[in-house]
């Protein structure tokens, strides 16, 4: 297991207050240093702030944030800041601002809130999905922005983390590793939520107590864990092959959904804070084997959907042709709309149209972190 993010939280203001910032930095690289000589590897240190819309008031304070927040990153080695959400539909069109001019800071919309669904704004997200895939090769600048569905703060997750009260850090895991081990050694489904969750509790309850004391000896608040099954490239750290050692098939041939909700009930059931999804992660281009089954046609985005009813994050890193309108992407995005308000749970959606691609087509990034598979079909 990994560290894949440290996140703090903190409250952004105009004209932005530098020497908090270089605080804040001093506190997250300490947090890294000291996780590192307790033995874990920390993949990146990164800040959110409350939604930007609470600050920023007009297109010249927009652009003087956003250029002043970039630079922050670049000079004091920070990989990302999130700006956080807007729950406003006429702000959602300002994002593009945002991608355009930094390529280290992301956001979000929230389209359903309370349990209510912001109809306006979705449409609004789906017309700023077809506008951002149009910034940069192959449609990458959709990779920094979450359509969210009843999300909370605290989140350490990028797009979805946004902040909301006093300062904060959350920590988010790359475990998929656990799951492959877990799964490898429990054969078989009656043995899958014991061995999954002796192995990550252990593991969980040694991070947390790091995690607590660094958080109190700095004076911020400690929002938690965020344990959801976060994946790699790595093969042997796939959750699409880790489902497949318990003997029930293919990712996405019957009993993908048992797996499923076996893996969201371990997370929820672990003896220590957390905060953000708490579910299963499906990113199908960040997971090797969820790549290759895609490219095979083992599921698709139906069974997403689907999936995302007992289990993870909703739709993330979704590689769509390049031609899908809007009007489809809206459809998308009110199905899980409506998933997260009937089932009152966190979803989020990261959906990357690629221009000039059609569906079956292979995306060519050239992403370190994503896996190259078919374009799937919507």
């Amino acid at each position: 297991m990994k560290i894949r993010t440290i996140t703090l939280g903190f409250n952004g203001a105009y004209p932005v207050d530098h020497s908090k910032l270089f605080k804040y930095a001093d506190i997250l690289h300490e947090a890294k240093t000291v996780f590192e000589h307790a033995g874990f590897k920390v993949q990146t240190i990164r800040m959110a702030s409350q939604a930007w819309e609470q600050y920023i008031s007009s297109k010249m304070i927009f652009s003087s944030v956003i250029s002043d927040f970039d630079r922050f990153c670049a000079d004091n080695d920070i990989e990302y800041i999130n700006v956080g959400t807007t729950y406003t539909s006429s702000n959602i069109e300002k994002i593009v601002d945002i991608n355009a001019m930094s390529t280290r800071l992301f956001s979000s919309a929230m389209l359903a809130y309370n349990n209510t669904i912001n109809y306006e704004a979705c449409f609004e997200a789906a017309k700023l999905i077809k506008t951002l895939a149009r910034l940069e090769d192959e449609g990458f600048a959709n990779l920094r922005f979450a359509a969210l569905f009843n999300v909370s703060s605290g989140c350490p997750f990028f797009p979805a983390a946004f902040h909301d009260g006093p300062v904060g850090m959350g920590i988010g895991t790359e475990n998929g590793d656990m799951v492959y081990s877990a799964f490898q050694k429990a054969g078989d489904i009656t043995r899958a939520t014991d061995e999954l969750y002796t192995s990550l509790n252990e593991k969980y309850l040694t991070l947390a107590a790091i995690a607590t004391d660094f958080c109190s000896e700095q004076g911020i608040q400690y929002f938690g864990i965020d344990p959801s099954i976060c994946t790699s490239i790595d093969p042997k750290e796939s959750v699409a092959f880790a489902f497949e050692h318990l003997g029930l098939g293919k990712f996405g041939d019957p009993g993908t959904i048992s797996i499923a909700r076996i893996i969201t009930s371990v997370l929820q059931s672990l003896e220590m804070k957390t905060c953000g999804y708490r579910g299963l992660m499906l990113p199908v281009m960040e997971d090797f084997g969820l790549a290759q089954r895609n490219n095979e046609g083992a599921y698709d985005i139906t069974n997403l959907l689907v999936y995302s009813a007992v289990c993870g994050t909703g739709l993330d890193t979704i590689p769509l042709p390049g031609s899908v309108s809007s009007k489809k992407l809206y459809a998308l995005l009110i199905d899980l709309a409506t998933l997260s308000c009937k089932l009152q749970k966190p979803l989020s959606a990261r959906l990357m149209p690629i221009p000039g691609k059609t569906a079956g087509e292979m995306t060519a990034f050239n992403f370190p972190y994503f896996v190259n598979t078919k374009i799937m079909d919507i």
